[in-house]
């Protein structure tokens, strides 16, 4: 039996399933298909008519509750993909949460339809579905509206999965993805180097751990050979192919472009950012501080989460590697609209000195704080060596709040 007083369980019953179901089931509706055109003769010649295709939409999908379930699920506890199905095949109560009466011992889905799932989702399915998770905390009263109008802002990087971006390895994944995708559209190509990239990429990784460094930059040099050597015979072949396969091969030329341009030389090529992965075009190379990790291949991401409670009111992805400051105004928007609901929005910002110059005359309040409470009492002070300053003094919702390691908050006049 299942504790019906369990916050999971409470949480589940809470929950507006059928309302979060209607504002996302539009983006999984099925694309209807359009039949056979079959010749027809009559009186009046040849006439087109269309007969019924047989439907290949395969199995019935995976209900969209179980589905919001298992995201929920996954970041409530920290799951992996992999995990989160697992665990819920051995976890009752997840199960109800998930709307099932009783228990299946199965797997949900696979965990590769989660990915798909968050694909199709979009990012306006994510923002949906967390402004909900903000009606509900209020509803079940486990934070006061009130506590909405004052919240933290901070930024952090969030890691991507992948390799460490030699030259060698992205030019080896480069010639591979070219060969995969002249397949696919039907270009038959006169050789793939597939056992010489192979050995090339081998021997890149011996001749850098012996630190020859002039012998492994000759084999990347015929590496970068090989790759330019496959995206010219594509392109040339391509030209007699139609529209739609010349437009699959753009984005794989594209990147295969890039690599070839950013493994000959080590700057940025023309202001563009480099490619660190093939799968996450979008990773930066940003700078962790760290002796032990002095840089990470990640994205920028903004938080914002209310002062009492920690209730996570916004989250989203700056692609570029952006000023912290520069990024606060889009942050407090997107809080303001998840909030909507509620009636409340953001008053008071709290961020650290990171933000500095990023400002907003907009705001009504925002504070920058290095290890002072937010909460002390404000007491005008002359000489903060933080330095921070408003952009405008003279308007009236100019009211900023700035403190040093040596006074509490204080507002600046």
């Amino acid at each position: 039996m299942i504790d019906l007083r369990h916050p999971l369980a409470v949480l589940g019953a809470r929950m507006p399933w059928q309302e979060l179901e209607a504002r996302v089931a539009h983006r999984f509706s099925r694309k209807a298909r359009a039949g056979v055109a079959m010749p027809e003769l009559d009186w009046f010649g040849e006439q087109v008519q269309t007969s019924e295709r047989g439907s290949r939409a395969g199995r019935p999908r995976v209900p969209l509750r179980i589905m919001i379930s298992l995201l929920y699920l996954k970041h409530a506890f920290n799951e992996s993909d992999e995990g989160v199905v697992e665990r819920w095949r051995d976890t009752p109560r997840w199960q109800y949460f998930s709307g099932l009466a009783y228990y299946e011992d199965r797997l949900p889905c696979d965990a590769t339809t989660l990915v798909k799932f968050r694909q199709l989702l979009g990012e306006e399915g994510m923002q949906e579905l967390l402004a909900q998770t903000i009606n509900v905390a209020v509803e079940l009263k486990l934070i006061k509206p009130q506590e909405l109008t004052r919240v933290i802002v901070d930024s952090t990087v969030q890691p991507k999965a992948i390799a460490h971006p030699t030259d060698s390895r992205l030019l080896e994944t480069a010639r591979v993805k070219l060969v995969q995708a002249a397949k696919q559209v039907g270009i038959d190509l006169k050789q793939t180097f597939a056992k010489e990239g192979q050995t090339l990429s081998r021997q890149a990784g011996r001749l850098a751990h012996a630190r020859q460094f002039k012998r492994m930059r000759r084999v990347i040099k015929r590496q970068r050979t090989i790759v330019a050597r496959l995206q010219r015979e594509i392109e040339r072949k391509a030209s007699a192919l139609a529209a739609a396969a010349r437009q699959a091969l753009t984005q794989t030329l594209h990147k295969a472009a890039r690599i070839v341009a950013q493994s000959g030389q080590r700057k940025a090529v023309d202001g563009q950012g480099k490619l660190y992965a093939w799968h996450a075009p979008e990773a930066e190379c940003i700078s962790k501080g760290k002796a032990r990790q002095p840089y990470e291949f990640a994205v920028k991401v903004g938080m914002a989460s209310t002062l009492q409670g920690n209730l996570i009111v916004g989250a989203r992805a700056f692609h570029g590697n952006p000023y912290d400051g520069h990024t606060l105004r889009e942050q407090l928007e997107q809080a303001t609209i998840l909030m909507q609901d509620t009636g409340m929005r953001p008053a008071t910002a709290f961020v650290d000195l990171g933000y500095r110059g990023g400002w907003m005359p907009t705001t009504p309040r925002c504070a920058s704080c290095t290890g002072a409470r937010p909460d002390a009492s404000a007491s005008t002070k002359e000489g903060c060596s933080s330095g921070v300053r408003p952009l405008s003094p003279s308007s009236a919702t100019s009211r900023w709040t700035t403190a040093c390691s040596r006074s509490p908050c204080s507002p600046l006049r």
